[in-house]
C-alpha cells in the first residue's frame, strides 16, 4: 500500500487519539479572562495549515459567536496585522498553526499580531520552535507517532486533521467561557468531535474502492477541479493540494459560487470536477452547479453524504461522506475522498510524491528554493530571546 494511503486510513485512531488530550490542553491554556475578553479572532497558517483554518473559521462564529477571518499568514501579516479594530488588551486574538513551528510567514504573522496589540497564541507540534517561543499562548498539538515508509516523502494528511481538532476545540472552549453554550452542550460538541473518528472510518471504507478505480478511469486527465463552499471551501483548497503534491498535476481549489462564474467557461470540457459538500446551507446551489457541470461535459464526482441525493443525481460518480456530520465539523472527514484519489493517481500514471524533489526542487529548508522557512521576515525585533 502506498505511504499516503496509509495515512489516510490512520485518520480514525488519529482522531480518536487526540480528541481527549488536545481538549485538555486548549481548556489549561485558553483561560476565562481571555475567552471572556476577546472580540475578534484571526486564524492564520501556510499550506495545510491555512486550509485548516479556513475549515474552523464558521465553528468560531457559530459555536463562539466571534466574528472571525481566516487569512494566510502572508495576508494577515503584511496587509491585515496594521489595521486590526483598536480596543482593549485581549480583544483581538490570532492563532497562528504550524506544524513545524518553523514557517517564515506564520511567525511574522504571530510577530506583526503582537506588535499590533493581539493576543497570539501558536498551535504547533514542535514547543520548542520559533514559533512556539514567539506566542504567548503555546497549545501543543503534537500527534501519535506514524511511521511513513522509508526514504520516501509522503504528502500530509494527518496534520491537517490533528490542526482542525485543535482549532475545532478552541472554538468549543470559549463559546463555553463565554456562555454562548451550556457546559453540557459544550461536552456534547466534544464527544461529536471525538466520534469523527467513527465518520473518518466509514467515509474511508465507502470511498477507497471508488476513489482508487476513479485514478484509473480518468488517467487520462491533466488538470483537476475541486469545488467547495463556506468550511468545504477549505477541504476544495487542501485536496487539489493534495494533487499537486502526489502526482504533480494541476488542480484547483475553486469556491462554488465562482465556478459559476469562471470555470464553467473553461476550454477544456471534460476536466474532473469534484463538488465537495456536506449538503446543507450550499445545496441549492451545488445541486445547480453539479447539474452546469455536467451540462458543459465535466466529468462530476459528487463528494457529499448519500441523503445530498439533489446532487449525486447529476454525477458521474460518488464518493459518499458519512452521514450525519454538522457542516461546521465536515471538513475534518470530506476531503478524505480527495485526498484517497490522489494518492491512487501518483500509483495509476507512476508519478512520485513531490515530482521525487527534482528540477530544481528540494527539501532543504523546508521548501529549498522556495525559502518556506528561511525567507526574510519582518517583526524579528518582536521576537523573544
Amino acid at each position: 500500500m502506498n505511504g499516503m494511503v496509509e495515512q489516510i486510513h490512520s485518520i480514525p485512531g488519529l482522531i480518536r487519539g487526540v480528541a481527549r488530550s488536545y481538549d485538555e490542553a486548549v481548556r489549561n491554556k485558553v483561560d476565562h479572562m481571555l475567552s471572556l475578553s476577546v472580540k475578534r479572532v484571526y486564524l492564520t497558517g501556510c499550506g495545510d495549515s491555512h486550509h485548516a483554518s479556513l475549515g474552523a473559521e464558521m465553528a468560531f462564529e457559530h459555536i463562539a459567536g466571534i466574528p472571525t477571518e481566516a487569512l494566510t499568514s502572508m495576508q494577515y501579516a503584511r496587509y491585515a496585522a496594521q489595521f486590526m479594530p483598536k480596543s482593549e488588551p485581549g480583544t483581538n486574538l490570532v492563532i497562528g498553526t504550524s506544524v513545524s513551528g518553523e514557517v517564515s510567514r506564520t511567525l511574522e504573522a504571530l510577530l506583526l499580531g503582537k506588535k499590533y496589540g493581539a493576543t497570539t497564541i501558536a498551535m504547533t507540534a514542535t514547543p520548542g520552535s520559533r514559533i512556539g517561543r514567539a506566542a504567548e499562548i503555546m497549545i501543543d498539538t503534537t500527534q501519535p507517532p506514524f511511521q511513513d515508509p522509508p526514504g520516501v516523502h509522503v504528502p500530509g494528511v494527518r496534520s491537517y486533521v490533528a490542526n482542525q481538532i485543535g482549532l475545532l476545540l478552541v472554538a468549543i472552549r470559549l463559546g463555553e467561557v463565554r456562555g454562548r453554550i451550556l457546559t453540557s452542550e459544550a461536552d456534547k460538541l466534544r464527544k461529536e468531535i471525538e466520534l469523527l473518528g467513527d465518520a473518518a472510518e466509514k467515509t474511508i471504507a465507502a470511498c477507497d474502492g471508488i476513489a482508487k478505480q476513479m485514478a484509473e478511469e480518468w488517467k487520462d486527465a491533466r488538470e483537476f477541479v475541486f469545488v467547495g463552499g463556506g468550511p468545504n471551501f477549505a477541504s476544495a483548497l487542501f485536496t487539489a493540494a493534495k494533487v499537486l503534491e502526489a502526482s504533480g498535476d494541476s488542480a484547483l481549489g475553486q469556491d462554488t459560487e465562482e465556478w459559476g462564474h469562471l470555470q464553467y467557461f473553461a476550454r477544456q470540457a471534460d476536466t474532473p470536477t469534484f463538488l465537495i459538500s456536506a449538503g446543507d446551507r450550499d445545496l441549492s446551489r451545488m445541486t445547480e452547479i453539479a447539474v452546469a457541470a455536467r451540462q458543459v461535459g465535466r466529468r462530476v464526482a459528487a463528494v457529499v453524504p448519500a441523503s445530498a441525493s439533489s446532487i449525486t443525481a447529476s454525477a458521474n460518480s460518488v464518493l459518499p461522506l458519512a452521514e450525519g456530520v454538522r457542516e461546521m465539523f465536515a471538513p475534518v472527514i470530506s476531503a478524505i475522498p480527495g485526498s484517497l484519489f490522489a494518492a491512487y493517481r501518483s500509483d495509476a500514471i507512476g508519478e512520485p510524491f513531490f515530482r521525487n524533489f527534482t528540477g530544481g526542487r528540494s527539501t532543504e529548508g523546508g521548501g529549498g528554493i522556495s525559502r518556506i522557512r528561511t525567507s526574510d521576515t519582518e517583526g524579528l525585533d518582536q521576537m523573544p530571546s
